[in-house]
């Protein structure tokens, strides 16, 4: 397999839902993120921040949002928090995952606080 083979396997976009075959949309999605930073996210740049399942894709994000909140995602971005120990505290933060949605200008959904 030459080099330039290589790049154009490489560059097919995966479609695939990976958990939704196995997890509901309402399982994918845990909770949605509402502090400060979110909140002018929200406003100014009409980005919505969610707590997701670990196994979850990009593209599961992508079809639990259409079916929860009926509208279309024009991006989604998913971060990997990572797990921090407080020693002083005995406290334990786990280690989770993150999906940052924007939507389209006119879209809007209803995040209750």
């Amino acid at each position: 397999m030459t080099y330039r083979e290589k790049l154009q396997r490489r560059a097919i976009k995966n479609t695939e839902v990976k958990a939704l075959k196995k997890l509901t949309p309402y399982d994918i999605i845990l909770w949605s993120y509402v502090t400060e930073k979110t909140y002018k996210m929200q406003e100014n740049a009409n980005k919505y921040c969610f707590k997701v399942h670990k196994d979850a894709n990009k593209n599961d994000v992508k079809e639990a949002i259409k079916y929860i909140y009926k509208v279309t995602p024009l991006e989604v971005n998913i971060v990997n928090v990572a797990f921090k120990w407080r020693s002083q505290r005995k406290l334990v933060r786990r280690s989770h995952k993150k999906a940052i949605v924007t939507l389209d200008k006119k879209d809007k959904i209803e995040i209750w606080l």
